[in-house]
């Protein structure tokens, strides 16, 4: 009761194959490298820090002329 070798890895691989078929296990694959992909983008992501993703805020401001000016404002998170 140790291990399994490689012969009994080969016959479940070929199990495997005959009950989903490649053209599943290919897509399994592809659909499980997307969300690997996901995940890591999502972790590198997660590192910025909230003011590099806020937008600056634009406001109106009047002059005392009466001209509207627009004015970038910085909020604080």
């Amino acid at each position: 009761m140790g291990a399994f070798s490689i012969w009994h890895w080969l016959i479940v691989l070929l199990i495997v194959v005959m009950v989903f078929g490649t053209k599943k296990l290919k897509n399994l694959g592809s659909d499980l490298g997307g969300a690997v992909k996901g995940f890591k983008d999502g972790i590198k992501d997660g590192g910025a820090t909230p003011e590099d993703e806020a937008p600056a805020q634009v406001t109106q401001a009047k002059s005392e002329s009466g001209e509207t000016i627009d004015v970038q404002a910085k909020t604080k998170s």
